[in-house]
């Protein structure tokens, strides 16, 4: 009998080269490549780190195959290729592989830039790993970093797509970043600077190990794979196909640490039965695990399974300082600390699935509307070293970790794997707690990127934007149709507005089910109110009850405007009219996420919602009569007003490589980072201000209007209470200003 399957091995370096000459193909019913950017520095810290990444499942190809399958290259190969291997499992690491060390010119898919992945030698030899393996966009900045060797040996970035190049290329890199380092210890020695001697030492010999560690992994790293037969029939090849994903077995490090405690006398599997009745709103089966991932973020930083290893009791884990020094330090000294650490970790994982759930906090109701599970970690750990701050940074740190999560919800961000993500952002976020100006670029990323979302596309419960929208309904109040309330909660699931069989039978792709056409409503209301009946019949009867404006304002609290009411009630309603719909919901739906969640007024009381909004439209308009009045000229400026906005744009440029420098050398640019005092100043210094009196009148009554509308915003922005006089004198200073600004 001919063998079927043939277990085998290839080196990371021969794959690499398949990948090269386009050998492998993908079949037209695998999934497209899926995996997130984070994903693939996931894959690369595997392999570097010698674990294994499972085995791959090929078939042996021919003409006929190729065909059948309507095999297609691997997402990103531009090359003729030369097929060889039908890719029947592993697809997404031999895509990832070739983004990695191929750095092929062409977008990762559902992003607009290519992406350059890269290891930081000096956090890979100091076996700080979750910081060691990176990717950067194809920014100016980063661009110069790949096009010049010395600035990649300056900053330690080892571009992965050198392995890729082959040939001499890669014993050319090592060798040049070891001489580099060595020239610069010499010169150290020149300048007798004994810190910068040691450092630059220890980065010469960090490249002499680096260098046999990059040849021990390209030329010995084997990657297994199975072989079919190319001459199997293929109704065979789907039969082990389908075998072969339907028994995966689970490993699970809960099991490992619960093996390992056991000589020491403590029995993990009781201590999470015990847990476990605590935090079953969430319906997990890593939630074992997450109270231990709590545990090691607050101890230590990270998650991943090695770093849960050094949880044991007395367990000593190995530490390299900065300065090269090696030493060991235990974590938890004993099983009563350990006991210590696992109840603290049960409580802030209770606290925070609490606060998730609560309607006017997150607004995920049930855990079927928790956009993420795997965020929870993280989250908590969060929320528990918020909570040991001083007292004065409590409030503010909880703002920003508010902005950090809807931030992590419409950015996709916990949704491939999460581990290094966690630590990275539980580090970034700690930092900003403490430091307004550190920022994690993710917030920036956020306000950049949420009018891209195309909520059409979310058609299906789970997805972290599908359930951030739901949570966002909920948060909004959305009230009951036939009652007017605010409903129980638990009673609420997301039901059609425009009901499915009519979509099913007029509507293409399965858009019915977007949640643009979806909203929180009680069963009772989608039973007796909607039944299967378009908008054009159960909205009048509704408006008959209750009156027009009644039921209006209630679908406002479900974000369907007057714009996509007046469209749900027309006769007929057709095709065409629900397109208008879903188009009018998603732009109110974009401007709840822009005034709620980046703004930050969610936590707001409705009416001074609308009062920041006003002070901010203000803003906006003082801007642009500054900028019209001066015609662009920037010497009208007072010098140190600048000074402060170009520090500004520095921090700001700086985080985010993607920012237009030139747009801010202009006046219009540099004006979107003035202050409300500094417009103030502007107007009202020596040189601009006759430019100005005509339209506001007296120094003395604009800055007075000033005081007011600063002093308002300032107590809506820094949470503190709003008095009555306040309130009416922020209001007045608001109509005020329309009325000059309209001259």
């Amino acid at each position: 009998m001919k063998d079927a399957q043939k277990p085998d091995h290839v080196s990371l370096n021969s794959l690499i080269t398949r990948l090269k000459e386009g050998r492998y193909v993908i079949p037209d019913f695998q999934r497209d490549f899926e995996w997130r950017p984070w994903d693939i520095s996931e894959l690369m810290r595997s392999i570097f780190l010698d674990y294994y990444i499972g085995s791959l499942l090929l078939w042996k190809g021919k003409k006929e195959n190729f065909q059948a399958l309507s095999c297609e290259k691997v997402y990103g190969y531009s090359g003729n290729g030369n097929p060889e291997y039908i890719v029947l499992d592993g697809q997404q690491r031999l895509t990832a592989m070739l983004y990695a060390f191929l750095a092929p010119d062409m977008a990762l898919p559902n992003r607009s830039n290519r992406a350059f992945y890269f290891i930081k030698v000096n956090h890979f030899m100091a076996e700080a790993y979750d910081d060691a393996f990176g990717y950067e966009w194809d920014t100016k900045k980063f661009m110069a970093t790949i096009g010049s060797k010395d600035l990649q040996f300056a900053s330690h970035i080892f571009p992965l797509s050198v392995i890729g190049a082959g040939g001499w290329n890669l014993a050319n890199w090592v060798q040049g970043y070891e001489q580099y380092w060595k020239t610069k210890a010499e010169e150290a020695k020149t300048s007798g600077d004994e810190k910068a001697i040691q450092q630059t030492a220890s980065h010469a010999a960090n490249a002499v190990e680096f260098s046999e560690i990059l040849k021990g992994i390209t030329e010995e790293y084997q990657i297994s794979f199975i072989e079919l037969d190319k001459d199997l029939a293929v109704d065979k090849v789907c039969d082990i196909f389908t075998q072969i994903n339907s028994r995966g077995i689970r490993l699970d490090v809960f099991d490992l640490i619960n093996a390992l405690l056991k000589p020491k006398g403590l029995q993990l599997k009781h201590m999470w039965r015990k847990a476990a009745p605590r935090l079953d709103d969430v319906e997990t089966e890593k939630m074992n695990v997450y109270i231990l991932q709590v545990m090691s973020i607050l101890r230590q930083g990270y998650c991943s399974p090695k770093y849960l290893y050094f949880l044991l009791p007395g367990q000593e884990k190995p530490v390299r300082d900065p300065d090269g020094t090696r030493r060991k330090e235990i974590l938890i000294p004993d099983i009563a600390e350990f006991e210590n650490c696992w109840n603290a970790a049960v409580e802030t994982l209770e606290g925070a699935i609490k606060v998730l759930k609560h309607p006017q906090e997150y607004g995920a109701v049930s855990s079927n509307f928790l956009p993420y599970v795997s965020i929870l970690p993280v989250f908590a750990a969060l929320r528990a070293h918020s909570k040991s701050l001083p007292a004065p940074s409590q409030l503010d740190a909880r703002r920003k970790l508010r902005h950090w999560y809807w931030a992590s919800v419409f950015n996709n961000r916990y949704s491939g794997s999460v581990e290094s993500t966690s630590s990275r952002d539980f580090l970034d976020m700690k930092a900003w707690f403490e430091d307004d100006l550190a920022e994690p670029s993710l917030i920036a990323e956020f306000a950049q990127r949420f009018r891209n979302l195309d909520l059409r596309k979310e058609t299906k419960r789970g997805t972290s934007v599908y359930n951030g929208i739901f949570n966002l309904l909920v948060l909004q109040g959305a009230r009951d149709w036939m009652t007017g309330d605010v409903p129980q909660h638990g009673d609420l699931d997301d039901h059609h507005i425009v009901p499915d069989a009519w979509c099913k039978n007029n509507i293409n792709g399965g858009l019915g089910n977007t949640i643009l056409n979806r909203t929180p409503l009680t069963a009772d209301t989608n039973r007796h109110v909607i039944n299967s009946r378009l908008p054009n019949e159960y909205l009048p009867e509704l408006i008959e009850q209750s009156g027009e404006d009644v039921v209006r304002a209630i679908l406002e609290s479900h974000y369907i405007s007057s714009v996509a009411f007046d469209i749900l009630l027309r006769n007929p309603f057709t095709a065409d009219d629900f397109e208008a719909f879903i188009v009018e919901r998603q732009h109110t739906l974009q401007d709840a996420i822009e005034n709620l969640l980046i703004k930050e007024r969610l936590d707001l009381p409705p009416q001074l919602r609308d009062l920041d909004a006003a002070t901010e439209k203000i803003e906006l308009a003082v801007r642009k009569t500054i900028e019209a009045t001066l015609g662009g000229d920037l010497s009208q400026i007072p010098p140190h007003v600048l000074v402060k906005v170009d520090e500004r744009i520095a921090r700001a440029t700086k985080k985010n490589a993607a920012l237009d420098a030139a747009r801010y050398q202009m006046l219009a640019g540099k004006m979107e980072y003035f202050d409300l005092r500094e417009l103030q100043e502007t107007i009202t210094s020596k040189a601009p201000w006759p430019k100005f009196e005509s339209r506001f009148g007296t120094k003395e009554a604009l800055i007075a209007k000033f005081d007011q509308l600063a002093e308002l915003r300032n107590g809506i922005r820094h949470s503190r209470a709003v008095g009555e006089v306040v309130r009416m004198e922020g209001e007045a200073a608001i109509i005020w200003f329309k009325q000059v600004l309209n001259k």
